[in-house]
């Protein structure tokens, strides 16, 4: 997968277009990711001991990963991302730019 936690990324399609966020979490067997502000649902609780009062409460719901990318942290600017062998280590890098991603 083309898209690691704690990368900012760019919604490309669908009703978040436009909006970027960074990746909190990514789901690699279903190729989604959950990524921060982007397609909030709400969820009905019930009282439990961890939230007393219960009620419905917002979060971020899974995004394919299809639907996003990865935004270039030099020039802020959404990339198509390939890979390249420096040093012995696979590394990702900004097609735009050639910018490595991986420090």
């Amino acid at each position: 997968m083309h898209i690691k936690k704690g990368d900012i990324v760019k919604v490309i399609t669908g009703g978040y277009k436009g909006k970027t966020g960074k990746v909190l979490k990514v789901l690699r067997k279903e190729n989604r990711v959950i990524v921060e502000g982007v397609n909030i649902v709400s969820r009905h609780t019930k009282p439990s001991n961890a939230y007393p009062d219960g009620g419905i409460m917002k979060r971020e719901a899974p995004i394919h990963a299809s639907n996003v990318m990865v935004v270039d942290p030099k020039t802020n600017e959404a990339t198509r991302v390939g890979y390249n062998v420096v040093d012995g280590k696979k590394v990702r890098y900004a097609k735009k730019t050639g910018n490595v991603l991986d420090s």
